[in-house]
């Protein structure tokens, strides 16, 4: 399904308005790296610095908000910096854990097992209250299945539910 015209508008002004933003309010994080200076000139590094700060930008200005309305065209909901939960059985958290140890002691994963695992003890035990959880964008399909995004550099990896 081809973009609307409504569409591509509100995402070029997604991108257009980020960066008016960033070139209006960037300060330089790096203030003092004479190694580095010495060795690539301060115009290098300004220029570095400012790059790296517009690529930590483009994560929660632009790709956050871009991916929200692309998913929107083609599935029932969609939304950026999503509250996925603020609890955890202690079952489950065990059961995490122990997932984790296997790995780390070099067991193969197992993708669907591993799931069915937390599962099966996701409401059993006491309830712990966690910081709060948040992936950069949640979908859910017509037919109910959920897509969880965190979006690293551009790159994005999901997890179906």
């Amino acid at each position: 399904m081809p973009l609307t015209d409504e569409q591509i508008k509100k995402i070029e002004n997604t991108v257009k308005e980020s960066l008016r933003k960033k070139f209006r309010t960037y300060r330089s994080e790096t203030h003092s790296m004479p190694f580095h200076y010495r060795l690539l000139g301060r115009d290098r590094m300004a220029l570095f610095s400012f790059i790296h700060s517009l690529n930590t930008t483009f994560g929660t200005s632009i790709f956050e908000p871009v991916a929200e309305t692309l998913a929107s065209l083609n599935f029932q909901f969609a939304q950026k910096q999503y509250v996925v939960g603020d609890t955890i059985s202690e079952q489950a958290q065990s059961e995490i854990q122990s997932i984790m140890n296997d790995l780390t002691v070099g067991e193969d994963p197992n993708k669907e097992n591993e799931i069915e695992r937390v599962r099966k003890v996701c409401n059993k035990g006491r309830m712990n209250k966690l910081r709060t959880v948040k992936v950069d964008l949640f979908v859910q399909s017509h037919d109910g299945n959920v897509y969880l995004f965190d979006f690293k550099n551009s790159q994005a990896k999901y997890q179906q539910f």
